[in-house]
């Protein structure tokens, strides 16, 4: 049994996304049954949920959304777009599933189970992490719910989890990995800005790297004293320079195909190389790290071996990282997120949309981009 401050719809709308065997994907809105509660869930109208590049990832796979066709009604918009061959058996895992996006949200909870915990967020806002949060309704164990402070909006909530959170573990990493400064790429996101802003409060030193001029303008204009344009004829030399003034030796990359990662590692060995005071046939034993853990470049991780035998590459994801620090230390960067929400945790975002607006041409072109200003926010029961 659980007890609820509304009436909530029968039928609530969800959005899906589908890998088709013939090769295409598609993406609509389907009716889902309203989700019967255990007694430690409780169900949120989800009002704000934000299209973070990792949920993109999700809803449009491999495809080519340039050729996106349109078609379907008004209320329920349908979007099939090709997969290029050579792309299907990266996808071959998800062929036939119809699957939902959005890993996080915020709303009203306007259900809860029978436990004391989920009583206890009957009628408050919370933030929610879940997956799937690109729908009307969504269950969430009481333990992924994040309690609002009062004032704060679903929007304002909307990005409690994946960039807050990832900004901060990137830190923890750093600190308990023994490095003392970072090196991000892709720095001028809403993540990249993010974590500049928890750099500056914590006096760690932060190499920025970024696209463009503009991108630089804008992560000085915010304070960061080290932002490189990896577009820049003299990026390596000011890469290196970074280096040398920071000391860092960890790196957190975006991009993860192509040359940037190899590039990195490269200037961390000529960093260290500078300072060195004896020669080594072997580069550095200092270790240098990069952790890959976006896909913004989908061609393959290229590098030469020019950076000693001290180093490493992998791959990085927050959830995974975080099931690792144990409850008491997740608990306590989730305080922080809580305490700095409006401030060091801030998303701004291009602009607001429903469901069906989530699948019409004009939308799909700007938050698809995955272009710093065009972060959107989705609200599943926007009319």
């Amino acid at each position: 049994m659980y007890s609820t401050i509304h009436a909530l719809p029968e039928r609530p709308l969800q959005l899906r996304s589908l890998v088709t065997a013939g090769g295409e994907l598609e993406l609509s809105l389907v009716e889902i049954e309203t989700p019967a509660l255990a007694d430690d869930e409780v169900l949120v109208r989800v009002d704000a949920s934000p299209i973070n590049p990792s949920d993109i990832g999700l809803l449009f796979g491999a495809a080519d959304m340039a050729a996106a066709r349109y078609s379907g009604t008004a209320t329920r918009p349908v979007v099939k777009a090709p997969i290029p061959e050579r792309a299907m058996p990266g996808m071959a895992g998800r062929v036939g599933q119809s699957l939902p996006v959005g890993n996080e949200g915020a709303g009203l909870v306007v259900a809860a189970g029978a436990s004391a915990a989920a009583q206890a967020l009957l009628g408050r806002s919370v933030s929610a992490l879940g997956g799937a949060m690109y729908t009307q309704l969504r269950n969430v164990k009481v333990g992924n719910c994040l309690v609002l402070p009062m004032g704060i909006t679903a929007a304002q909530g909307a990005s409690c989890f994946v960039n807050p959170l990832t900004a901060l573990g990137m830190v923890e990493t750093m600190r308990r990995e023994g490095h003392t400064a970072l090196v991000h790429t892709a720095a001028a996101s809403n993540l990249g800005q993010m974590l500049q802003r928890i750099c500056t409060a914590d006096g760690i030193r932060l190499v920025n790297i970024v696209r463009s001029a503009e991108q630089v303008a804008l992560l000085r204009s915010q304070g960061a004293t080290w932002v490189c344009n990896s577009n820049s004829p003299d990026f390596t030399v000011e890469l290196t320079d970074a280096l040398v003034s920071t000391g860092a030796t960890l790196a957190f990359d975006a991009t993860g195909g192509g040359p940037l990662p190899g590039q990195i590692l490269a200037c961390m060995e000529a960093a260290l190389n500078r300072l060195a005071t004896v020669y080594s046939r072997y580069g550095s034993t200092t270790h240098k790290q990069v952790y890959i853990y976006g896909g913004l470049d989908t061609r393959p991780t290229e590098f030469p071996r020019n950076f000693g035998m001290a180093w490493g590459m992998g791959g990085w994801l927050v959830f995974p990282y975080l099931a690792k620090l144990g409850a008491p230390a997740v608990q306590a960067l989730k305080d922080r997120v809580a305490r700095e929400l409006t401030t060091t945790f801030a998303s701004p975002y291009a602009g607001e949309i429903s469901l069906t607006q989530a699948l019409q041409a004009e939308h799909i072109a700007v938050y698809g981009q995955r272009a710093t200003g065009a972060k959107y926010l989705l609200n599943p029961n926007k009319i």
